[in-house]
Order: C-alpha cells, then sequence, then structure tokens
C-alpha cells in the first residue's frame, strides 16, 4: 500500500515545479497553466505540508503594486485555507533578459542595483508570509567567456551583495535566513559557486556569515559527477545545511529534475538515511524541510503532475522505511563495528597529547606494522550489500 504523508514529514514543493507547464528549448508547452491558488490545492490534496515558491511564479514580471497586492493576497489565502505554510521564497534574477550578463555580478551596476532591490522587495515578502528560508540561487551569475568579467570584482560584488541582503533581514529583525543554491552549469556555461564545497569557500568571506548557508540539490551535485550524500554532509558538519532541494538525476548530463529516488536510488537511500537518521556516531542534524524541485515529465498530463508529486512523497517514505529496517539490523551494527565505522569518532590524538607525543610514540610509527595492518579485512562490501538488501526489501 502507498505510504501516506504527513505533516510531520515537513514534505514541500515549489510552485514551479508541478507547474511546469512541459515547454523545454525544443517545444511548447504539453499541458495547461493554471493559477497559482490551484496548484496549492493540489499540493494539500496529495499531502504536503508546504509550498515555495519565486516572485515570478506569482506576480509576473513587471506587475504594478496594486495588482501584485492581489496575487499575494489570493496566494497567501489559499495557502491557509487548505492548511499549509510557506516555508521557503525566493527571487527570480534569470529569466528576464535583464539580467543575461548575472544579477549581483552583472557588469553593469544599474543591473546590480534593480537585482539587489527585487531580491530585497521579496525578503519583506518571505518574512510577511513567516517564510524560515531565502534561497538565492545565481543562476546567471557566471560566465561563458573568461574575459569578460574581472572575477577578482565579481567575487565582491556576489559577497556585497548577499552581505547586503544579510544586513537588511538582521537590521528589520527578521526570523530568516538565506540559503545559497550551489549548481555546477546550465544556463551559463561557468556558473559562479558551482558546488557545496565552492559556496561553503565563499560563505567563510562574508561579513554576515551566521545567517548564510546552503540549499544544496540532488541533481546539481550528480550533473557534476559528485555525490550529493558528502555534500549535504559536509555541509551539516559546517553548520550551513540550511534547506534542501530533493530530485532525481541520471549521471552527468543536463538538469533532469526526475522524480525523487527515479535517479540514482541507491544514493536517493543514503540520503534519506542521513536526513532521517544522522551520523552513525553522532552530530548535527538536519531538521528543515523535505523539499522537492524536480519536474513532473514533459509526457504527463494534469492528472500526472499530480501523480508524480505524490510519487515524491513516496519514494521518500519507502526509502526512509527501509533505512529504519537498516539502521536497527543487528547484522549492520556488527558490519559497522567490522568497518571500523565508529571508531572514525575516536580522535587520532588522544587527551592532551600533542605533536611532540606524537613523535615520540613509537608504538605509532617504529613499531607499528603496516603490512599486519593492511591485511585486516573491513568486510565493506558486504556492509554495503546489506544497505542493498534493505533498499530491495531483501531483509524486512
Amino acid at each position: 500500500m502507498p505510504l501516506t504523508p504527513g505533516p510531520e514529514h515537513k514534505f514541500s514543493f515549489g510552485l514551479w515545479t508541478v507547474g511546469w507547464t512541459g515547454q523545454d528549448p525544443f517545444g511548447p508547452p504539453s499541458r495547461p497553466a493554471l493559477e497559482p491558488a490551484e496548484y496549492v490545492q493540489g499540493l494539500a490534496d496529495a499531502g504536503a505540508w508546504g509550498v515555495t515558491f519565486h516572485d515570478d511564479d506569482v506576480v509576473p514580471f513587471g506587475t504594478g503594486d496594486e495588482d501584485r497586492a492581489a496575487r499575494i493576497r489570493r496566494l497567501s489565502e489559499a495557502v491557509q485555507r487548505c492548511g499549509l505554510v510557506v516555508e521557503m521564497v525566493t527571487t527570480n534574477t534569470f529569466s528576464h533578459p535583464v539580467f543575461k550578463d548575472g544579477a549581483l555580478t552583472a557588469n553593469d551596476r544599474g543591473v546590480r542595483r534593480f537585482a539587489l532591490r527585487k531580491v530585497l522587495r521579496n525578503v519583506d515578502l518571505a518574512a510577511e508570509l513567516g517564510a524560515r528560508i531565502f534561497v538565492m540561487w545565481g543562476g546567471r551569475e557566471g560566465t561563458e567567456f573568461d574575459g569578460s568579467k574581472d572575477l577578482h570584482a565579481a567575487m565582491s560584488r556576489y559577497a556585497e551583495g548577499i552581505d547586503t541582503v544579510a544586513s537588511h533581514i538582521k537590521e528589520q529583525g527578521y526570523d530568516l535566513r538565506i540559503a545559497l543554491e550551489p549548481k555546477p552549469n546550465e544556463p551559463r556555461g561557468d556558473i559562479f559557486l558551482p558546488t557545496v564545497g565552492h559556496a561553503l569557500g565563499f560563505i567563510a568571506m562574508l561579513e554576515h556569515q551566521d545567517i548564510v548557508g546552503l540549499n544544496p540539490e540532488t541533481g546539481h551535485e550528480q550533473m557534476a559527477g559528485l555525490n550529493f550524500t558528502h555534500g549535504l554532509a559536509q555541509a551539516l558538519w559546517a553548520g550551513k545545511l540550511f534547506h534542501i532541494d530533493l530530485n532525481g538525476q541520471r549521471s552527468i548530463k543536463y538538469d533532469q529534475d526526475l522524480v525523487f529516488g527515479h535517479g540514482d536510488l541507491t544514493s536517493a537511500f543514503f540520503t534519506v538515511d542521513l536526513l532521517e537518521h544522522g551520523f552513525p556516531g553522532g552530530g548535527p542534524r538536519y531538521e528543515g524541510a523535505r523539499h522537492f524541485d524536480y519536474k513532473p515529465a514533459r509526457t504527463e498530463t494534469l492528472k500526472g503532475v499530480w501523480e508524480s508529486a505524490r510519487a515524491n512523497m513516496e519514494s521518500y517514505l519507502m526509502l526512509a522505511e527501509a533505512s529504519a529496517s537498516y539502521r536497527s539490523d543487528p547484522d549492520v551494527a556488527e558490519a559497522f563495528a567490522r568497518a571500523g565505522v565508529l571508531s572514525l569518532g575516536e580522535p587520532t590524538l588522544g587527551p592532551h597529547e600533542r605533536v611532540g607525543d606524537l613523535l615520540a610514540d613509537r608504538s605509532a610509527y617504529e613499531d607499528y606494522d603496516p603490512d599486519a595492518a593492511a591485511e585486516r579485512d573491513p568486510g565493506l562490501v558486504h556492509l554495503n550489500q546489506l544497505a542493498l538488501r534493505h533498499l530491495i526489501g531483501g531483509r524486512r
């Protein structure tokens, strides 16, 4: 039987996900567009807990103030009527041609100032609607040609922009944090801050780094051949995993935005295992929304849109069930011990041990038998096979 999502799972969707009409670079829409409030109702019926949106998903670019207020009011009323929450808001600084050479890093100062005003306006909206996260994806921050930007100045302007937004959040007293969204390529030839590691290094240089973190996306890491679970883990370790985007991706190609679990299933299992149970030896836990950033396949009708939304949540819940079985399996605990998984949590240096003490310890080097140590069989394939058995139902 399908597993039933509930508010405790904190499943959320962007309006741009179920709202994607199937238009791509090679063809027009394959299904009709609905009003934002209709997507909110559909997500509520499917079992979602929250919704997210870009400003332009609700208010078309260039809309006047009165019409903007009315559109936002209709969305807010729909969210309340359906018993959902707005957990995250973001700003579109990539679609309109004004941003063709970037927003916060555009060579044109006027474009940068316009982009900042657009972002700040929607930070205010996010706070008004009760969102706790403001995601910033720099989809046009980058280049196609290495000589087209002063890269030192570009990083400085990017930092200036993020710090300006963070400063505004603090000055207004908003309970809001910024989550940068790394992506390795597409639509620019080379996007700035392409990976979790790049973004963490950038955040460390910010004045207001305390409220700036990350929103890693499954496909964004995997389309660069990287390990999404490792990216989440490093962001957690750094205290910077503020939000997540879950979807499916099949290897190094364009950004597919498949249903979660419909790409690399083993990676999806270990992602859910980390999110639901944390690190084997303890450490920081992710407590935020399980947010899906996918696209219903172009082949689907509106019926298929809602089927695919439910598929994301069902996939997550099935993987969570498999992960719970895996973590409680005594054979897995034994395999962890054999592999030394938990011993990694023991510091390499002893309490109060200094470098001089290590150098004086003959057992650490002179009397250590590396050949004997190399003979130890950690059983890593066996451990992974146990995970696979739980994943495909062989041990449940």
